[in-house]
Order: C-alpha cells, then sequence, then structure tokens
C-alpha cells in the first residue's frame, strides 16, 4: 500500500487552522450560491494530458472529464454504454463495430467516429502517447471511423474490449499536438464529453472543474467540482474536520478511526477493490529467460512457498494490522466486490493459518532447524534469513512487518525489515529483483485481465531493465494458457471460470501471497452533501470507485456567503495563499505508479 507521508503535519495542521480567520475578511464571496463540491487528495495531478497520467487521482478526473466507449454499469460494473450506445462483433471474435452516439463536445462540435479513431489511432503510432494506456491498444490491428461507425480490427479474439480504458478526445482540438511527450495540455477550458470540464489547475494545489452543459446524459447536479490535492493525509484530514474540503478518500484503517466519531462527517465503510498480498522473489529472470537478482533460493522451492502460506495468521493481520476494516483473502487477487471473477479455496486447496504444518512442509523438504532454531538449506550452506521489503515512513507496513517477523520466527525464519522509499522500492521489487518477500497490493478493474497481465512472461524487464511490468517475476506456461483462453471466450460466464482457474493458479505456486482484501474508507460532510450514489449503488464506493456515477449524482447545499457558518464555505481559505504552503511540503516524495506501459489506474 501507498500513502503519502506524515512529513510536517503539525505545521500543516496548524497552518490550515490558522488560515480559517483569513476567510472571514472577505466581504464578499463570488461562489455564494453556487453548489460547489470539494474533494481531498494526497496525490497530485502528474499530467493534464490523459496520454501521459499515470496516477490514480489523474486518471479519476479524466474519468470525469472525458467520455469512453463503455463505462461500469452503476448497478452491475458491467460494461454499458457510453460514447458506444451499441456495439457488435463478427464471429470470429476480430473485428468490433461501435455505434458512436449523437453527442457534443463541451465545445458544441458533434462527437464522431473520427474522434475516437483518431485517439486509438495516435496511440498506435505515437510513443509516447501510449504512457499511460499502451497494452490497451497493443492487439489492434487497425481502426478506422465510417460516420458514426468505429471499427477496430484485432490480432487475436480479446474479450477484454468492452473495458477499454482509454478515454476519447476531440481530434478537432488534438491533432495539432506535435509533441506529445512535452505536451501538458494546459489549455482553459478543455473540450470534454463527460460529465466536467477542467477550467483551471494550479500545479500541486488543485484542479477546478465546471459542470459540462452538454453532457450526453444532462449535466450534473452541481456547478463546480474542486479537488484539493494535500501533502499529507493528516493536514487532508484536519481539513475534512475543518469543513476546508467536502469528501476524503482511501484513508488507512488509523486515519478513519480519525473521523468516525465526528457527528458532521459520514464515515463510508465498505468493501474496496484492493487486494493486499506478499510478493515473492521466487526466482526473478528476464523477459529472455535470464536469471536476475538476488532472491533468497529456497524461496524457488514451491514447498517453501507454500509453507510460508501456512505460517501467515491472516486473521491477525486484518484484527491488528487493519483494525478488522478488511477482509481475509482466501483466494488471489480478485477483491470479493466482483462477484462474477472472484475465487476462494476451499476444501484441500485452501491454505488455513497452521504453523505446525508449516514446520512440518520444511521438515520434509530438508530444511532442517540448527542449534539457534533457524533454518538452512537443504546442503545446509545458507540459513533461511530472508529480508521483507516495505514502503519508508508508512507506520501500517511497519506493524505488518512486526508480525511478519514474528509468523516467521515460528518456522525457523529470520526475517529482516527493509524500508525503501518509492522510486527505491519500484527498482528493486519490479526490475533489479534485489528483494526477497515485498508487500504489494492492487485496485483490479471491474474487469480484472489487466491485474493478471502483470503476472505474464512478456511482462518481465529485459536484461537493460526496460520495459516489463511485472508484479511477480512470474512465468509458467499453465498460466499462459489461460490468460490466452480467457481473452478469447465472449461468454461472460465461461470466461470468468477460466479467470477462477488462474488464480487458482496462482494461488498453489504462490508467486505472490493475498493477505486481506481492505474495505474502501472514506468520509464526507454530510452537512454540505445532500445525496451521492455509490458505485456499484448498492453501498459501493465513492472516490475510490472504477467510475464517475458518485461525482456525477453528488448534490450540495449551495454556498452560503462568506462567514456564513455552514461548515464549508471556506473558499478563500483553499485558493489563498496559505493552502499553497501546506499542500506542497513534501513535493518531492511524489511519484509515478509502478506500473510500466500500462492502463494505470488499477495502481495507486
Amino acid at each position: 500500500m501507498r500513502k503519502w507521508f506524515a512529513r510536517l503535519a503539525a505545521l500543516g495542521v496548524a497552518l490550515l487552522v490558522a488560515g480559517q480567520g483569513a476567510t472571514a475578511a472577505h466581504a464578499q464571496d463570488p461562489a455564494a450560491g453556487k453548489k460547489i463540491v470539494r474533494v481531498g487528495a494526497t496525490q497530485a495531478m502528474d499530467s493534464m494530458n490523459p496520454f501521459l497520467a499515470v496516477r490514480l487521482v489523474s486518471t479519476s478526473i479524466h474519468r470525469w472529464m472525458y467520455g469512453y466507449l463503455t463505462v461500469p454499469d452503476s448497478k452491475t460494473l458491467q460494461p454499458s454504454a457510453d460514447l458506444a450506445e451499441s456495439w457488435s462483433t463478427s464471429e470470429d471474435g476480430l473485428t468490433w463495430t461501435f455505434k458512436i452516439r449523437q453527442a457534443k463536445w463541451s465545445d458544441g462540435k458533434p462527437i464522431t467516429a473520427e474522434d475516437a479513431a483518431w485517439t486509438f489511432n495516435k496511440m498506435m503510432t505515437d510513443e509516447a502517447a501510449k504512457t499511460a494506456n499502451g497494452p490497451a491498444v497493443e492487439n489492434f490491428e487497425s481502426v478506422t471511423a465510417n460516420g458514426q461507425d468505429l471499427v477496430i480490427k484485432l490480432k487475436a479474439p480479446q474479450a477484454s474490449m468492452l473495458d477499454n480504458p482509454v478515454p476519447i478526445m476531440p481530434k478537432h482540438v488534438w491533432e495539432s499536438v506535435t509533441d506529445m511527450a512535452n505536451y501538458d495540455a494546459e489549455k482553459y477550458p478543455a473540450v470534454t464529453s463527460g460529465p466536467y470540464i477542467a477550467i483551471e489547475h494550479k500545479k500541486d494545489q488543485y484542479v477546478k472543474l465546471q459542470a459540462n452543459p452538454n453532457y450526453w446524459r444532462g449535466a450534473p447536479k452541481v456547478n463546480e467540482l474542486q479537488v484539493i490535492f494535500y501533502d499529507n493525509p493528516q493536514a487532508a484530514i484536519a481539513g475534512l474536520k475543518n469543513g476546508d474540503i467536502d469528501l476524503l478518500g482511501r484513508m488507512t484503517p488509523q486515519e478513519f478511526e480519525a473521523i468516525q466519531n465526528d457527528p458532521n462527517i459520514e464515515a463510508w465503510n465498505t468493501q474496496g477493490r484492493r487486494a493486499s498480498y506478499l510478493q515473492i522473489n521466487h526466482g526473478a529472470t528476464t523477459s529472455d529467460d535470464k536469471p536476475i537478482g538476488d532472491g533468497h533460493p529456497a524461496l524457488k522451492d514451491v514447498k517453501v512457498r507454500q509453507a510460508l502460506h501456512y505460517a501467515i495468521d491472516k486473521q491477525k493481520l486484518v484484527d491488528e494490522v487493519q483494525n478488522g476494516l478488511a477482509k481475509v483473502a482466501d483466494g488471489s487477487i480478485v477483491p470479493p466486490m466482483y462477484k462474477d471473477f472472484f475465487w476462494e479455496a476451499a476444501g484441500d486447496t485452501k491454505v488455513t493459518y497452521d504453523p505446525a504444518k508449516a514446520n512440518q512442509i520444511l521438515d520434509d523438504a530438508g530444511y532442517k532447524k540448527g542449534a539457534d532454531g533457524i533454518r538452512t538449506m537443504p546442503d545446509g550452506k545458507r540459513k533461511l534469513e530472508w529480508r521483507f521489503t516495505i514502503h519508508t515512513d508508512t507506520p501500517i507496513e511497519d506493524k505488518l512487518a512486526e508480525y511478519m517477523t514474528g509468523f516467521m520466527k515460528e518456522i525457523g525464519v529470520t526475517l529482516t525489515t527493509v524500508k525503501l522509499d518509492s522510486s527505491k522500492f519500484t527498482e528493486e521489487t519490479g526490475v533489479a529483483a534485489t528483494f526477497d518477500i515485498a508487500i504489494s497490493g492492487w485496485s483490479v478493474n471491474p474487469d480484472p485481465e489487466e491485474v493478471f497481465a502483470t503476472h505474464l512472461c512478456s511482462r518481465r524487464p529485459a536484461a537493460n531493465g526496460e520495459g516489463g511490468g511485472t508484479e511477480s517475476f512470474y512465468c509458467n506456461e499453465t498460466f499462459e494458457q489461460l490468460y490466452k483462453d480467457q481473452q478469447k471466450e465472449l461468454d461472460r460466464p465461461k470466461r470468468a471460470e477460466i479467470i477462477k482457474k488462474m488464480q487458482e493458479q496462482l494461488y498453489t505456486d504462490a508467486p505472490i501471497i493475498a493477505i486481506y482484501y481492505t474495505n474502501d474508507l472514506e468520509g464526507y460532510r454530510k452537512d454540505r452533501i445532500t445525496s451521492i450514489t455509490p458505485i456499484p449503488e448498492d453501498k459501493g464506493l465513492l472516490y475510490g470507485g472504477s467510475g464517475y456515477w458518485p461525482f456525477y449524482t453528488v448534490d450540495v447545499k449551495a454556498q452560503a456567503p462568506t462567514g456564513g457558518g455552514d461548515g464549508g464555505s471556506n473558499t478563500g481559505l483553499i485558493w489563498g495563499g496559505i493552502v499553497g504552503a501546506v499542500v506542497i511540503v513534501g513535493l518531492g516524495a511524489f511519484f509515478l505508479t509502478r506500473r510500466r506501459k500500462s492502463a494505470a489506474d488499477e495502481r495507486e
């Protein structure tokens, strides 16, 4: 799990509180009478250019701005119409035809299939345009437009075609961009097709979006959506409690507890879309099968990995590390909120907490304990002493490491915690393979194909360290074939069964070990927000969701004149210089996701 660090939290909170006095000095508030929603985020936009943006906050904001071919249905999360109002596929699954709806861009120009064709062709021909979502077009042979018909020809069948993560861009605006790699898209108002139009962005401070009157579903209920960037969670929590922001998501259990008893805040706790797991260095290799890294040789043995799995008390981790705000993972990397694809082990396949069994497996495999209680390799030459790699300054991971150290001690393994900053963590666990066990995780989209793709042979880095995007350095023929099989299976229930077999393969072979599915923990000001619909609508997610629905449906009280005391009209504070001082501290700590050439918005 990756969270912003708590640097200078006390200073941030003090400035936030002190700033409230300045607000009252304004005689008039130009926002008075408007409906404005202010969302806090502990990331900042890396780019307003959707072809380049890879941070989660960026892709969330872009989902509020731009239309896609399809979007997750607000009730079922299955693909539903967006800019494509209907679609069909050829019998061989290689040709898809999308009918683009009659709608308008925010500047009044018509949306056509040419816009979609230009978007995809740009990605297919411009390396820079592949930065955010390159894998989404890797299987495209050609993309053409004929009136409102968009025709995509594939190299091979692809069942995930209806979950394409690429926002459709206006050709008449973007075709003049000659240097995509350096284009920041800071021209306002932006031309968009989704619920909102970006009208202002102050780097590392905020983004302001305005309701799009041309949106095909109709304009949102609010006039303006503001996303306020905080440098650390403590300052963001203070902002929510003070009424400087209306909604905050992606909290840790400890942060969530800080808002639970506030009478003005609705504490939102529901199933999340994230799996947390241990990444095991089981013998990392490059994409040309050359060994790399310095992982402990014992972890190459599947019996050792399985013994490790039996040694972990996942319920204790849920209760004492996640404060009970998670679900034990008795399956793989698809969380239970995705009912169609979720798989859970049962019977003899299920691994339960059983340190005696873990010890027996290791004994039988020849890993004997020495006089000091530490096991050695069967040849007796090297002790089972492993590193556990976590992120710097993340207390919840420190706590996890303490428990993992205890679990491993019970089976004769010494575990030493290694703390790395984000960039070094990415390098060591995703490229160099200089680790033994590491904490990792993934926020899964309604179609989980991409998260499984991170365990393909092709996602391993090249010998020079370039490319890849692996989550485990895994390369297994059975898994590869199952991945290909699910790609070409267009019958959803049949495809789901194949995907469950992929999860069972990961579970039993254990290149990763899922430990829990974290809850989605959010909070919003119930004295400001009058209604908001989660996704899925049955107690789903708000900011953490995989679609725009919550922020299209949200409604709030109109802004009171400054000093009106409804707990949420400190507009002067938000846009004043004070927040600049608070949220910019620690700018160097911002980082890109570890994904390489991938769909980007699953990762923290």
